[in-house]
Order: structure tokens, then sequence, then C-alpha cells
């Protein structure tokens, strides 16, 4: 028995450049229109989908294998998938013409490209060749590099419709020469398309990567390039043991809080699932930035009145978003620093930390958390949300990596382990703490008083 009617296997697997590979030949482009397909036929929960690693016969690529009977399909396109899906997977007939049957020459061809991948690794190991994974680590940050250019220079809004190198040059005002060796690039990432000298957005980067579209995230991905000035100091930062990148704005407000909304939009509503509002009537959202996770809170509970403490270069673009959620009559902004504003004593049901903690140092983080044991009402709770290490700070991988960003962009941030923020909190006066795991790299550190 099976738990669905069918079990399609896709091959993805990359391989070294130049190697045969069905992701070289296309796999990608033909799972995705297999899911477009079996969404618009009504068959997305009778038919599973995986995609796979290599089996083995690559210069048959893109390869599809269908279960329970095996079939092999090879040397697909995403033309083909409207035909599989209609005769294979509703009428129950194979496609005689996609099919691959010779068995025992598909095994001798596995069984050889097995063997003669197996002796490419033995030989380079016996060489002293670098492996190709811990390579592709090093030098993973070329392939960052022209995708931050790109959003830099706005290059996928001056693509729009299409264009040559040359015309998306002159629209960015840049070498023309040097433009078409960035979109070379941009197409070698599947972040454009090119169809002989003309250049066209994917629908991935014409959705989120063009100024002005619903689901921008140019702007957001700003912060990244800023960021990524910072971190070309780690070398010097490591050895001072903290920031030593310049001080000041130069344009990071605006890209910081984007970011910040766009990451909080994603995963508001899981928070806000998994802390509760728990009949609480007076929320501070410490740090709110955008508003984002009180929008969402106050959604969620329509008798919860929020304040959001947040400088005053923010609140601008928080009551922005407030507005445009109608939200204004029940979320309020206040300008100050946290951790010297005054906030009154027992006022508060409920105090959010949302991506606030790693920005500072031990003490400050302690001195933090007993001003708001002092503005919480008895049973009130205060929320961390953040990247929550574990106790040895070497997992998660993100949450390990985002130590190193607070320590070229700030004095004395840091990620934190799960048993320092339950110190922290136990000798601010919490009683209970515990930690609430949620998809994705934030965590959640509860406390009550």
């Amino acid at each position: 028995m099976e738990p669905f009617r069918y079990h399609v296997f896709v091959c993805t697997q990359e391989k070294a450049e130049g190697v045969p590979c069905c992701s070289v030949a296309g796999s990608g482009r033909v799972l995705n229109a297999l899911h477009g397909e079996l969404g618009a036929k009504g068959l997305s929960d009778a038919i599973q989908v995986s995609s796979c690693g290599c089996l083995g016969i690559c210069d048959s690529g893109p390869v599809m294998i269908v279960y329970p009977a095996g079939t092999w399909y090879t040397k697909l396109t995403p033309a083909d998938v409207p035909e599989i899906v209609a005769s294979h997977f509703q009428a129950g007939q194979k496609v005689s013409r996609l099919e691959r049957n010779d068995y025992d020459a598909m095994k001798a061809e596995i069984l050889d490209h097995r063997n003669k991948y197996l002796a490419m690794l033995k030989a380079k190991d016996a060489a002293g060749v670098l492996p190709d994974d811990v390579s592709e680590l090093i030098r993973g940050f070329m392939a960052s590099r022209a995708v931050l250019t790109a959003l830099e220079l706005d290059v996928f809004t001056a693509v729009g419709e299409g264009g040559t190198a040359e015309k998306i040059a002159a629209r960015i005002s840049a070498s023309a020469r040097a433009t078409e060796m960035l979109l070379n690039a941009l197409v070698s990432l599947k972040l454009l398309e090119k169809r002989e000298s003309v250049y066209t957005n994917t629908p991935l980067s014409a959705r989120f990567f063009v100024e002005g579209t619903p689901d921008s995230a140019r702007t957001a991905q700003l912060h990244i390039a800023n960021i990524w000035k910072r971190w070309s100091t780690l070398t010097d930062a490591v050895r001072a043991g903290t920031s030593v990148a310049p001080r000041g704005d130069n344009g990071w407000t605006a890209p910081f809080i984007a970011a910040m909304d766009h990451n909080a939009r994603g995963r508001a509503r899981a928070v806000v699932q998994a802390a509760g509002v728990n009949g609480a009537k007076r929320m501070l959202d410490l740090g709110g930035g955008s508003g984002a996770y009180s929008i969402a809170f106050a959604k969620a509970a329509p008798a919860l009145r929020v304040e959001v403490v947040d400088l005053p270069e923010v609140l601008p673009i928080t009551q922005e978003h407030i507005r445009k959620a109608g939200l204004a009559e029940r979320i309020s902004t206040r300008a100050g620093d946290m951790l010297t504003i005054p906030l009154e004593v027992g006022r508060y049901d409920l105090v959010l930390l949302s991506a606030i903690c790693h920005m500072y140092s031990p003490e400050e983080n302690q001195q933090l958390f007993r001003r708001v044991y002092s503005a919480l009402a008895p049973k009130g709770r205060l929320v961390v949300a953040d990247f929550v290490l574990e106790a040895n700070k070497t997992a998660p991988r993100f949450g390990a990596l985002f130590a190193l960003n607070m320590l070229v962009g700030t004095r004395g941030g840091a990620s934190y382990s799960e048993p320092e923020y339950e110190t922290w909190m136990k000798a601010a006066g919490f009683a209970e703490t515990s930690r609430v795991r949620i998809p994705g790299p934030v965590n959640l550190m509860i406390a009550t008083k």
C-alpha cells in the first residue's frame, strides 16, 4: 500500500562546473512545471513530489522516477509535464516516448558513473585537493556580492520587460561592458534569463527585486548590502574584540527597518500563536521597529492596547505601518532609548523584546530585564524573540554566524544561549522561564512575573 497514488522523484542535485547533471539540464524548471500542473489539475494532494540527489544517468537528465511502478522518464522539458500528468497520472498510461526501460544498460551506466565518481574523489583526496563543498563555502561571497550589487544599482527594475546590456547599462548609468558581465552572472544564478542578447527577469526577480511591486524586498535587502560593508571589517573586529566599523546612519535606517519588517511579517503569526495573548490588556513593544509584531498582536486580541518604543528617526516609519493597518487608535508610539526611557511600574501585562537582546551586552540585557520586570503587572510576561543558541553556542548555525554580525556591528552585542537568558531572567526576579521553539531561526524565551 502507498499513502499516495503516485510518488514522483526528480533529481535536482547540482555538481561541479562542467559535470553533466540534471540541474544543469533544467530539472528545476521541470519540477516547477510539475507542481504547477498538479495544482491546476487538482492533484497536489494525491501525488507526492520529492526532489532527490543523483540517480546515476546524468547524461540523460532531467530524470524523473514515478512509483509505485518505478517508471523512469529522461531528458524531460517543462513542455513534457502536462502530457505526463494527463496520461500517466490521470489516465494511468505511461508516456512511452519519454520512458527509458533498458534496465540492464541503465544499471551498467549507473554503476559506471558511481565508480568513476568515487575514483575521482579518491584521486582528489590523494592529491590533497580541497573538497568542492569547502571551496564553494569559501567562495560563496561571490554570488552574494553579485546580487547585492545588482540590488544597489537597481538592475532588476532597469531590466523591466527586457533589454540588451547596452540599454540596461544606460538605465543604471553604468559601463556597458561591466553591466554585461554582471547580467551574465545573474543569469548563471537563475535570477535573470537571456535569449540571444536580451535579458529578462525571472518570475522570482520580477516579484521580489523590482522596485515598486507589491512584494518587493529590494529595500529590505539593501540592509544586507550595508551589513556587507561591516563584515569587511571582521578580521580587525576579531583582533579588537568589538566593532571597528565607522558609526553613523549613512542611509542605514530605512533599509534596516524594511529588513526587520520583512522578517517580522514572515514570523509574526507564529510568534503570536506561540506566545499567546492570555488576556493581556496592555502590551509594550520595546524597539518595535516597523510595528509588525505589535500589529499582529493587536489583530489577534481586539481588547489589547499596545505601546511601541523606538528611536525618533524610526517612529515615522512605525506610524505609517500602524496607519496602514488601521490600528492607530490601539497602537501608540513613544520616542526614546529603551535602556533609559521612563517605564511606569506595574503597567503592562506583556512586554516584547524582538530582535533586541542581540544588540546589547550581557550587562545591558540584565539592566533591561530588570526594567521590564518592574514595568510588568503581577503575572505579566516578558517575551524575548531572538536567535537563541544551544548551551555550547555552536548551534543553530544561523545564530552562531549572527553573533559575528553583532561583533562587527555593535559595541557589545552577540547571540546568546538559553542558559544565559534563563540566568538573566531569574536574576531580574522572574520565577518561571521557558524556551518555545518555532519554525525558523528565531526562538522565544518567555518569563512570567
